[in-house]
């Protein structure tokens, strides 16, 4: 487990150890491989969330924030209030029935950890449906007479599918309109059940934790030695009929009040309890599903973007980095251009779905050939696309000289690269700008870069990279293109394939 150089004393209470919103509340979230400093940033300048700690793909803390703040996180995948965290079971040379025994013991040696947890949870979402009841009841409009009126019925729009272009999530020989079919059919699924899974909570914090009443079910994750040992399915069945002789409660797979979460491997023992069914990452306003919204998210949040600034998406596909940014940052005007007719159609759907169609304005254009003046743009975010349909080859110079054409002096380009334009780059790999994925560098000091130099004297043990420790003269001799300086790299995982999240700066003017 790995602090938070930031925060500092002891381990925060753990849940239910008196009121959670006064004394805090431990969550963890998972977040996808790469994007743990993102998640750890954003929940300490978000929740001001204390005791910040990771381990790969999933970020701990303690917060006093409700639930309708932790709604807010954007690099997170899912949110879980944290039961249990141990070291890792024993299993080398232990018989099978004794590693069950072992299992068991995550119950049997300390129920009280979970009957308070099963408190909290209730508390939590008791409240949160006390919130959402208040929210409805004070934008619920007057009743009208509506006598002598005509009615109007609205006609519901169908959108067609839409195929992202972007190579991220899997190959493009394997991203079929079927797919992409699908993964609408399930969002706007998603979105339907929402308002009925408010109601749901609010009918599982009436069951206390002692009442016989109480259902659930157990999900788990196992891997290394004792995933060798027993399948998922078994360690379920044993955590299970644990609980069922400890508490009382029936088991019921189809659609329980609770659901219990275990992830076990050779490193650690993780259990909690998913606050919400629906995923953080899947967004209600995002119609239609391009790049993965957290990487997205983190991509703007990299950009520095500050109000009445002109950030461009100049391959903006979808949309869904001007989608994230627009909806972090409104007070910002922006721009995205395509040379696909179908993109920008998905694109201006997504715009309509989540109301800002006044905030961002497309173009279909060539990103060699942006209609736009030198040095007129402050930030350029983007997807560079990949995989074996995109092949752009020399492509990428043409591209990068194009944005750094129009982006002004002291401006901020942050892309992501397939790991084979990423070595194009040639000053871009580990021998002049360290990833955030070695081991000798932690998450949080790759973020520590991007800070002002009044944020950066607060840090603790900040760990210098080459770059930080560099003079302004070796910083542009590590230029890739031009005036384009490397400041931060991160390597991000996009599901079967990874990709680079990389950020420059302009340093000057071409030809000075």
């Amino acid at each position: 487990m790995n602090r938070d150089p930031a925060d500092s004393g002891p381990p925060g209470p753990g849940p239910g150890r008196g009121s959670p919103m006064a004394e805090g509340t431990r969550f963890f979230c998972t977040a996808g491989r790469g994007l743990e400093p993102f998640l750890m940033q954003e929940v300490r300048a978000r929740l001001a969330a204390t005791q910040v700690e990771y381990i790969s793909g999933k970020v701990f803390f303690t917060t006093c924030s409700d639930l309708n703040m932790l709604k807010k996180l954007k690099s997170a995948e899912r949110l879980f209030l944290l039961i249990k965290q141990q070291r890792p079971l024993t299993v080398s040379s232990v018989s099978r029935g004794k590693i069950a025994n072992e299992m068991q013991r995550l119950i049997h040696d300390d129920p009280g950890s979970w009957s308070n947890a099963i408190a909290v949870w209730g508390s939590l979402l008791e409240l949160d449906a006390e919130n959402e009841q208040l929210a409805q009841a004070t934008s619920k409009p007057r009743k009208r007479n509506v006598a002598g009126e005509e009615m109007i019925t609205a006609k519901k729009l169908k959108a067609g599918p839409m195929q992202e272009r972007h190579a991220n999530d899997c190959p493009p020989d394997q991203c079929t309109g079927e797919e992409t079919i699908q993964q609408e059919g399930v969002l706007a699924k998603q979105d339907l059940l929402k308002e009925a899974d408010v109601q749901n909570d609010a009918q599982k914090a009436a069951v206390g934790p002692n009442q016989k009443g109480l259902t659930f079910r157990v999900s788990c994750r196992c891997s290394g030695a004792l995933g060798k040992t027993f399948t998922p399915q078994e360690v379920g069945r044993v955590i299970g009929i644990a609980l069922m002789k400890q508490f009382g409660w029936k088991a019921d797979l189809r659609n329980p009040n609770l659901e219990i979460f275990m992830h076990l491997n050779d490193i650690y023992s993780v259990v909690g309890i998913p606050i919400f069914k629906v995923p953080l990452a899947s967004r209600t306003y995002i119609r239609t599903a391009g790049l993965r919204s957290t990487i997205a998210w983190a991509m703007a949040s990299l950009a520095e973007i500050k109000a009445g600034t002109v950030v461009l998406d100049p391959m903006c596909g979808l949309g869904t980095i001007l989608l994230e940014a627009a909806k972090e940052w409104p007070d910002v005007y922006y721009v995205g251009a395509d040379v696909s007719d179908s993109q920008l159609l998905g694109a201006r759907d997504n715009l309509q779905a989540a109301g800002l169609n006044d905030k961002i304005e497309l173009l279909k254009v060539s990103v060699i050939e942006l209609p736009l003046p030198s040095e007129s743009v402050d930030i350029i975010i983007s997807d560079i696309p990949f995989g074996k349909k995109f092949k752009l080859g020399k492509d990428i110079k043409s591209i990068l000289q194009e944005m750094e054409r129009v982006l002004h002096v002291g401006g901020i380009l942050v892309l992501l690269l397939s790991e084979y334009h990423q070595r194009r780059l040639k000053d871009c790999d580990e021998s002049s700008l360290p990833l955030s994925s070695k081991s000798s560098r932690t998450p949080e000091s790759g973020l520590q870069q991007c800070l002002p130099p009044e944020r950066k004297e607060d840090l603790s043990e900040t760990v210098l990279s080459p770059v930080q420790a560099s003079d302004q003269g070796s910083l542009d001799s590590m230029s890739p293109f031009g005036s384009l300086v490397p400041v931060e790299c991160y390597k991000v995982s996009l599901g079967k394939t990874d990709a680079f999240i990389s950020k420059y700066r302009k340093s000057h003017a071409p030809g000075q």
